[in-house]
């Protein structure tokens, strides 16, 4: 990946670079303080189940803007409802995945238990969403001048940038590509309500507000700079929604505890009220326990789905002894497919059992998302089976299809998204967030799509329906990729428009890198979780649930800290109207 030399740079939370005594005792502390606190991984490259690296992270975290961070925390339970209402519309799910199934086999698979599961009806109606909403940046902006995003250099302290200009209000709507996969025109659905609120009244009708105001305008926060104002960004784009194995619900958290000891050892105590709070591993893992209590069986248990072997065994194992820790009554299990194959059966009332008579009452899949997982047909039986079960899935095999990148670019059409929300608002809101995303359909508007990628390729990225990170084309190498797909191959991917993040500067820490670590451009992906439970008729539970950053080389393509390309973080809220210390 490529970057721009006129891409603004954020503002450091301190002054950069360290003197080299104080970085490498300070590093050397945070390596040791990472592994100690959870923030870990095994070792790809040298394996073992008794042994932990500390998980890849940036020394002191990440600069973010507070008000895009407060718009992503205010739009997540509206995110959710979507998604459950996506969820539950068989025939948008149908319609859009009608060519994609034809020629993308995961995805097939992955329907044929969808349909299989709808013609002899949903034996457990009630879902668990725990959703990611991954989002960026966004610097390109037409509201904003070129002049303004001509100047890039050293970042200074978080107070030494004067304050940004007030940018121009209205950023327009990034969802209205008009290359969608549904044809006709969409019709409102009844819509899933809310039986329990799980903030108060005023929290609500803040947030919702909060998300108004703000989606409505263009932000700004200022570029490191010593004579002048300049804006960074404007807005934030969504780059995917995760429905399943949505990780580092614990890793999030754990990269705010390394990145306070090491602030506090540097003597930024007074830097803390930046940092957000963050509660994902307790938000995720209450939604599962929420889940369970819905199943109301006390001797029921709790199923973890993993891989056959787990690198990110931290994030995973955390989630499991926080239930164990606060919820000591109810019992954690991890199993793999092929183990669910070998010793699940169904009850007489099709509740799911294992070995010795132990009851599922609900399922977290960690792992379900990639072909790699279904070593054979036994697999995908397994999946079957707890599909057609009565323990809550989290997904369920809706929720997984709903989470797929074809769905994805569907809903960044302004006619469909009203489909799925009533309140133009909320509508509006939501719309904005979308980049441009493009269907490669054998049809009119696929064929136009295909055309632009050849042309200006250095625009997009070429997305399968994959999770997991490492599938994607970029740039340059688009052209290659679709001349080797046929035109019907080409329905089983999307173009999405590349997202321009603004640069931040600091440390990444690697395991067996060099030491001391060298300032390098980065960008961040900031993930917001948020929690849904219901069924096609009621909304049970909904919340926002925590957050995660990951960040990786401004160079590089993908930034997955599991698949070992980005690096553990955490933002630092930073205001547009910050003064000058000085």
């Amino acid at each position: 990946m490529s970057v721009d030399p006129n891409t603004p740079v954020l503002r450091n939370c301190i002054r950069l670079p360290l003197p080299e005594d104080e970085l490498i005792e300070v590093t050397a502390k945070a390596k040791d303080y990472a592994i100690m606190h959870g923030a870990a991984m095994r070792s790809k490259s040298n394996f073992s189940e008794d042994s932990l690296n500390f998980a890849p992270f940036v020394l002191v975290p990440s600069s973010f803007p507070r008000k895009e961070f407060e718009k992503a925390v205010a739009l997540q339970p509206i995110i959710n409802r979507l998604m459950h209402n996506v969820a539950h519309d068989e025939e948008f799910i149908t319609t859009t995945l009608a060519e994609t199934i034809k020629v993308d086999e995961f995805t097939a698979n992955l329907f044929n238990i969808y349909r299989k599961v709808l013609a002899h009806g949903f034996t457990q109606r009630t879902s668990l969403g725990m959703l990611r909403s991954d989002l960026m940046l966004e610097s390109g902006c037409p509201e904003l001048s070129p002049k303004a995003l001509l100047w890039r250099g050293e970042a200074g302290e978080d107070g030494e940038a004067t304050a940004a200009a007030a940018a121009a209000a209205g950023t327009g709507s990034g969802g209205g590509v008009g290359v969608g996969v549904c044809g006709g025109k969409a019709k409102s659905r009844a819509r899933a309500k809310t039986m329990e609120e799980e903030e108060d009244e005023a929290t609500v009708k803040r947030n919702v507000q909060l998300s108004r105001a703000t989606v409505s305008g263009v932000s700004t926060a200022t570029v490191a700079s010593k004579d002048r104002k300049a804006a960074a960004y404007c807005c934030w784009k969504q780059v995917e929604i995760n429905t399943i194995a949505s990780g580092f619900g614990h890793l999030g958290p754990a990269s705010k505890t390394v990145q306070s000891f090491v602030l506090r050892e540097l003597g930024h105590a007074d830097k803390l009220p930046n940092m957000p709070h963050n509660n994902a591993l307790a938000g995720l893992c209450d939604g599962m326990v929420k889940a369970w209590d819905i199943y109301a069986k006390p001797q029921s248990v709790i199923l973890f789905i993993i891989e056959d072997v787990s690198y990110n065994i931290c994030d995973q194992r955390f989630h499991e002894f926080y239930i164990r820790e606060n919820y000591p009554h109810i019992k954690v299990l991890r199993r793999t497919l092929t183990e669910v194959h070998r010793e699940g059966k169904l009850g007489l009332n099709k509740e799911l059992l294992l070995s010795g008579g132990l009851e599922v009452a609900v399922i977290y899949f960690r792992a379900g998302y990639e072909p790699g997982h279904y070593h054979s047909q036994d697999e995908w039986d397994a999946r079957y089976l707890m599909e057609t079960s009565l323990a809550i899935k989290c997904p369920s095999i809706q929720y997984h299809l709903a989470g797929t990148k074809k769905v994805q670019q569907a809903l960044a059409q302004p006619a469909v998204l009203e489909r799925f929300i009533n309140d133009p608002e909320e509508m509006k809101a939501v719309g904005k967030i979308f980049t441009g995303l493009y269907s490669l359909d054998d049809n009119e508007a696929g064929n136009a799509t295909y055309e632009m990628a050849l042309r200006t390729p250095e625009k997009f990225v070429l997305k399968p329906q994959r999770e997991g990170g490492g599938n994607n084309v970029y740039g340059v190498d688009i052209p290659d990729a679709l001349k080797r797909m046929s035109r019907v191959e080409r329905s089983a991917w999307i173009l999405m428009d590349l997202i321009h993040p603004p640069l931040t500067k600091g440390y990444m820490v690697r395991p067996g890198a060099e030491m001391p670590p060298t300032i390098v451009d980065m960008v961040s992906e900031l993930g917001i979780f948020g929690v849904v439970i219901g069924d096609a008729d009621q909304i049970i539970h909904n919340y926002q649930a925590g957050h995660m950053l990951r960040t990786k080389l401004s160079t590089a393509n993908e930034g997955g800290v599991a698949a070992g390309l980005g690096a553990l973080d955490s933002p630092y809220l930073i205001d547009s109207d910050d003064e000058d210390e000085n």
